[in-house]
């Protein structure tokens, strides 16, 4: 199955001289969102993985159905006062700022293998942030999945050395 063919390209959408993927068609056709996930849950199929953990908000859209196809937990990492339970923060910088994600204090054990996915791998920040989060609770990144990546962005380069796997690359020309 072709799931390029489920991406729509809208030019200049959020800003003038962007290509904006949009992946709610391969989500509005259950075929297609299902091969997605089984795409990604085949990458990792047999290595130990006791979590999958996203940020919100499409991260979870692709996570929790993997979390279960993989028999592993899903954690969500979400913003500042989004989760009920105590937390532990991870704040980095942004081109005009900081930011901030959370997780519960329990979310891990020490020494759990964590799978991060996100729709979307552009420049890497908020994926590693995502990364340093894990760590800086005692769990191990075993690697970074996406549907999507825009490859002419080098997100890969800033999440090296974890391992990085995406459904579809775009190089910036198609």
């Amino acid at each position: 199955m072709d799931l390029r063919k489920k991406i729509r390209n809208i030019p200049d959408f959020p800003k003038p001289g962007i290509m904006f993927r949009d992946i709610t068609p391969l989500l509005a056709c259950p075929d297609s969102f299902r091969e997605a996930i089984k795409q990604i849950a085949d990458q990792y199929r047999g290595r130990k993985i006791d979590a999958i953990a996203a940020a919100e908000a499409r991260g979870f859209i692709f996570a929790a159905p993997l979390a279960l196809e993989l028999n592993a937990s899903f954690v969500p990492v979400r913003k500042p006062g989004k989760l009920p339970f105590d937390t532990q923060a991870f704040h980095y910088e942004l081109e005009y700022g900081v930011d901030t994600l959370e997780i519960h204090t329990d979310a891990f054990q020490e020494g759990e293998q964590v799978l991060l996915v996100d729709d979307l791998l552009a420049t890497g920040g908020t994926m590693n942030a995502c990364v340093k989060l894990i760590e800086q609770a005692g769990a191990e990144v075993v690697g970074c999945a996406f549907a999507i990546e825009l490859s002419f962005l080098n997100g890969r380069e800033i999440l090296a050395p974890h391992e990085c796997f995406s459904l579809l690359t775009y190089d910036g020309e198609d």
